[in-house]
């Protein structure tokens, strides 16, 4: 018989709430199975524990939901790899230079900040030696 979770198991494990996996559910990122009266209970396979493991490592890389869905998904079709992992690269591309602008405007706002201090320091430093004197 395959493995299978429940949503306490997943949210447990990846240390996530409940509410995040049923949201992640709501996105289309997740399909879980359903047993009990009135199927209120999920039950999630080995490939929906992949899915969530898949999903929240595309968010660590800043990826949205719906980039890693549509990553993922692919993943689920019977197509070549190769469409998959072009898809893969391009949005890893452009998330990369979004990053690399990101890091730029830091850098700047961070030299621009320590002008700003060093300055601050050596009026702080004029106004001390008009001070004592």
């Amino acid at each position: 018989m395959a493995t299978q979770y429940t949503i306490r198991d997943l949210a447990r494990e990846f240390d996530l709430t409940t509410r995040a996996i049923r949201f992640y559910e709501d996105m289309g990122l997740l399909r879980p199975e359903r047993s009990g009266p009135a199927g209120r209970n999920r039950v999630y396979s080995a490939r929906e524990r992949a899915r969530l493991r898949l999903t929240l490592r595309a968010k660590r890389l800043g990826l949205s939901l719906m980039e890693a869905k549509d990553i993922i998904d692919m993943y689920d079709s019977p197509r070549d790899t190769v469409p998959q992992l072009e898809k893969f690269i391009s949005v890893l591309a452009e998330h990369r230079k979004q990053l690399e602008n990101q890091m730029r405007e830091i850098q700047a706002n961070l030299e621009e900040v320590k002008q700003h201090e060093k300055e601050a320091r050596q009026l702080m430093s004029k106004h001390r030696v008009k001070v004592e004197a």
